[in-house]
């Protein structure tokens, strides 16, 4: 009887195991095929798209790629997202990681409330605050800047990137400072040699979600920057569907759908791996 049980038991997790690879299979074909099949259809002809969707393309038309760079402007919108994303993780990060840094490691009075405030910012959305953010950014001629687009996309993701440092500061022996503090170091010292390459899993987990966050924000961009000079690829690609849905080039819509994908799949690509390991290393510590 023992053996009976032990062989079912073994025939259950096996089918389990098979149960749940096949709703993986399942699932991963469900999110790449919709992207499989924009990348054909960038590369088709209008008729191709509207006779054929499901077929290859007859050949390669890179003209669709032409089109959305040059009468698209999506270049131009592409310069500005990164713009944009860039001078946002500059500024988030000069003021996360020296925040996160006080609140984590530094005991004084005030320290709690203020991380109280820093937590309750996780609930206010932009969103949620856009008609003040605008009367203000208006009164004080900040419309219309992509550098002050910048800094309020850094203020509003700040809280959750102080919440995330935090329990990665937290989690880092006193050992470390006080031994720097013996050799000379400074509290910036300390900060920039010691703690900061030993939360570099937590940096990049940070920089890789601000990055997503950053460069697919759509209504403050929308609502802050009227100059289609200045615009970002949100904004780029949504007026190219409108353009394309009277013009019906299909070609250089669905192109223009892959150029914004392309920076997020290369990205996460390339940091996979340590946005994994940052996200279970800080699972365990916090």
């Amino acid at each position: 009887m023992p053996g009976l049980f032990s062989t079912a038991g073994r025939s259950l997790s096996f089918a389990g195991r098979l149960l749940l690879r096949v709703f993986l299979i399942v699932q991963s074909l469900v999110v790449v095929y919709p992207l499989f099949w924009n990348v054909l259809a960038s590369f088709k002809t209008n008729e191709e798209v509207m006779e054929s969707p499901w077929t290859l393309p007859a050949s390669l038309n890179w003209d669709n790629y032409v089109r959305a760079f040059t009468t698209a402007r999506m270049g131009d919108y592409m310069l500005n997202s990164v713009f944009v994303v860039i001078i946002s993780m500059l500024f988030l990060l000069i003021m996360a990681v020296p925040t996160a840094y006080v609140l984590g490691r530094m005991a004084f009075r005030g320290r709690g409330f203020i991380t109280n405030v820093y937590m309750a910012g996780l609930f206010i959305g932009g969103v949620y605050i856009i008609v003040p953010l605008f009367i203000l950014m208006n009164n004080l001629n900040m419309l219309d800047n992509r550098f002050w687009l910048s800094a309020v996309y850094a203020t509003g993701s700040l809280p959750f990137s102080v919440y995330l440092l935090i329990g990665f500061m937290k989690s880092i022996p006193h050992d470390f400072e006080e031994a720097a503090m013996i050799d000379g170091c400074g509290y910036f010292a300390t900060l920039f040699r010691i703690i900061m390459p030993m939360t570099r899993p937590a940096l990049v987990t940070l920089i890789v979600f601000s990055f997503f966050d950053f460069w697919n924000e759509y209504v403050l961009a929308l609502t802050l920057i009227t100059d289609d000079a200045k615009k970002t690829i949100p904004i780029g690609l949504a007026n190219l569907m409108q353009i394309q849905q009277y013009a019906t080039d299909w070609g250089s819509l669905f192109a223009g759908l892959v150029i914004v994908l392309v920076p997020t799949i290369v990205i996460y690509t390339l940091l996979q791996k340590r946005l994994t390991d940052g996200m279970m290393l800080g699972g365990v510590k916090g």
